[in-house]
């Protein structure tokens, strides 16, 4: 529900961004398979191989040395359900609200979006989705090991959330635990921006 409440707005700025010819790497966990006869999946794996600087990792865990631990705790998963049931696998593709459009590019695997990357000479890249406190921190393609391989990352802090269930540390509302996670990020792993900081040009120097 929290993912198709930010659908829309999400859909607004990668608009707008396609526009000003940002590419789109959509990143549906373990389920790109959905998507492997389409053109966006292709796209990627047409990209030439190329030997990053550090190793992509298929999980970039928490690093003692460089951040302290996150400041919620969900070492529970984050469910938040009243009375939760055993796991399981609950989705089989992308959110159906998020649009996936034009030249737009779907991978989870860090070493083919990396290629990607360097193909179109990519430097800066811009993060939002879920979870801040898991995926989109950890996976391959995500902001630990982006940054640990040279690209300028952001996270965008409207649009993403947190997997937290407020009855655990710190005792705080859901909305308040993700203001949590995001300033973790800024202060041990990149700056953030606004959704809408992706729809204008700012002019050179300003």
């Amino acid at each position: 529900m929290r993912v198709g409440e930010m659908a829309p707005r999400m859909n607004d700025v990668l608009a707008a961004a396609r526009e000003l010819g940002v590419r789109v790497v959509h990143a549906p966990s373990s389920v790109v398979g959905y998507y492997e006869a389409t053109p966006f999946r292709q796209r990627i794996l047409a990209a030439p191989t190329v030997e990053p600087p550090v190793p992509i990792n298929p999980w970039c865990n928490l690093e003692p040395d460089k951040e302290i631990k996150l400041p919620i705790d969900d070492s529970d998963g984050g469910c938040d359900d009243e009375s939760p049931v055993e796991s399981y696998t609950a989705w089989s593709k992308q959110h159906a609200a998020i649009k996936m459009m034009g030249e737009d590019v779907v991978s989870d695997d860090g070493r083919e979006v990396f290629n990607y990357f360097r193909q179109q000479g990519v430097r800066n890249v811009a993060v939002m989705g879920v979870h801040a406190n898991m995926c989109v921190l950890g996976r391959s393609f995500a902001i630990r090991q982006l940054t640990k391989l040279g690209f300028n990352v952001v996270l965008v802090r409207d649009l993403t959330d947190a997997m937290y269930d407020p009855r655990d540390a710190p005792f705080v509302s859901h909305a308040s635990g993700t203001e949590l996670v995001v300033e973790h990020i800024e202060r041990y792993w990149c700056p953030s921006i606004l959704g809408q900081d992706l729809t204008r040009l700012v002019a050179e120097g300003s």
